[in-house]
């Protein structure tokens, strides 16, 4: 039962709004990532994408060094982050620390949990790297954003 009860008290209006408004620019560009992330993410695109990045081949670079390009990095799915990246990594990890200062291994991945947009920088679409993702080769969970509309086409779905 979501929600967790950390946050059943919140106010909805501090959630994410992806309520459906063609008129509105920023919600339209969101669901459409999502659109495009739903139709088109499936078991044998992870195949490809997993055969060419797990070459390590494409760029190099410090952790600090991808953090500061993500800065370049208008995130397509974010209906409400105007922070610059690294200011959004450095805010979860210290968050992850203060709320868990026993698990060092939960701030790291809190500092990193976006480094995998910046192959938006290397040819992948951004519906490919950003917005909440979700596993593919099995059924869809019902908590996707937009999962009612979204996933006409996909072919796993058949």
């Amino acid at each position: 039962m979501r929600p967790e009860p950390t946050f059943a008290d919140k106010n909805p209006s501090k959630f994410r709004d992806y309520s459906v408004d063609t008129t509105d620019p920023l919600k339209e560009r969101v669901r459409q990532t999502y659109r495009q992330m739903h139709l088109n993410q499936t078991v044998d695109f992870v195949k490809g994408r997993r055969e060419h990045w797990l070459k390590f081949n494409t760029i190099k670079m410090t952790v600090r060094e991808a953090l500061e390009k993500l800065n370049d990095l208008v995130d397509e799915s974010d209906p409400d982050l105007d922070l610059p990246n690294i200011i959004h990594a450095f805010q979860a990890a210290e968050r992850a620390r203060a709320e868990f200062p026993e698990h060092d291994w939960l701030h790291l991945t809190a500092l990193i949990h976006d480094l995998g947009k910046i192959m938006a920088f290397y040819g992948e679409p951004q519906w490919a790297v950003v917005g909440d993702t979700f596993a593919v080769g099995c059924r869809w969970g019902d908590s996707i954003v937009y999962r009612e509309e979204s996933f006409e086409g996909n072919p796993d779905g058949d």
